[in-house]
């Protein structure tokens, strides 16, 4: 139960409840890239044994996995299992696809038939909201000096900004800091502004994600950084999607103790967020 949780907090959208009293779940994962070339189904059914004494039975569907390629996934995930016996094994398969699917996106493989795959892809996506530029991948405050060079205004006024009680976790520690903004420049004030603390300075993750409605488009201006925590600065948009969130910066510090968290620190990033919103 655990585990399912956790994995449902983590790919949120991507992960699907087919059959709760029979424990067949499907999750769909997608190389990472904005408009993702290479998708597949992990369809997973939990035997009763799971994960003591029985491993998941699983299909792999994707119209372009086929032969060769099929054979060496499905290799891969059993391997995986061998090496992690009596252990919860899903959210390691997800992320080993991903890793494939991310080397084809790389390499130079032709790109799988585009309608065969966005008919998998399309079905019940929900992504209905708009990045007007891309997620940031340098620096974000340097990123943003960029983004609002254009619009050399007076500098407005610096938001005021919230912080929220800190989850503590086999040592690593995790606090959100949230402030209302307008305007990529207002994000990049209170992020210099943060960084200023020299414990925030020095976290080891400082995820971030904001979204602000723009009246006049009717669409929001929205971006995230991991800052190194791949995924969760999507995760924690995702959320702030789903909230229904305006015109608000939420930041999650992590500062990381020395013992490995596994999916459980998406968990807490998640939870940080949503108790600061709350608040």
């Amino acid at each position: 139960i655990d585990e399912i949780e956790a994995l449902s907090s983590i790919y949120g959208e991507d992960w699907c409840v087919v059959d709760e009293d029979e424990k067949i779940y499907c999750i769909k994962i997608n190389d990472c890239l904005d408009q993702p070339k290479w998708t597949l189904c992990l369809q997973v059914i939990l035997p009763p044994g799971y994960p003591t004494a029985e491993p998941p039975i699983y299909q792999l569907n994707a119209p372009w996995l086929q032969g060769q390629d099929y054979m060496e996934l499905a290799n891969s995930l059993e391997e995986i299992y061998v090496q992690n016996l009596g252990e919860s094994i899903l959210y390691l398969w997800v992320e080993k696809i991903r890793e494939v699917l991310i080397e084809k996106a790389q390499s130079s493989d032709p790109e799988p038939d585009i309608k065969k795959t966005s008919e998998e892809v399309d079905e019940d996506d929900g992504d209905d909201f708009i990045l007007d530029y891309q997620p940031i991948q340098e620096d974000p405050v340097k990123m943003l000096n960029y983004i609002t060079s254009e619009s050399q205004e007076v500098d407005e006024e610096l938001p005021s900004i919230h912080h929220g009680n800190p989850i503590t976790d086999r040592r690593s520690t995790f606090q959100a800091h949230l402030a209302p903004v307008v305007t990529p420049r207002q994000v990049k004030r209170v992020l210099e502004k943060l960084y200023e603390n020299k414990k925030i300075a020095s976290a080891t993750h400082n995820i971030y994600a904001y979204r602000i409605y723009c009246e006049d488009k009717q669409t929001f201006l929205q971006d995230c950084e991991d800052d190194g925590e791949t995924a969760a600065g999507g995760r924690l948009l995702h959320l702030m999607q789903i909230l229904n969130v305006h015109n608000v910066l939420v930041v999650v510090s992590r500062w990381y103790g020395g013992i490995l968290l596994g999916p459980d620190r998406f968990k807490h990033i998640n939870n940080c967020a949503r108790n600061v919103l709350v608040e």
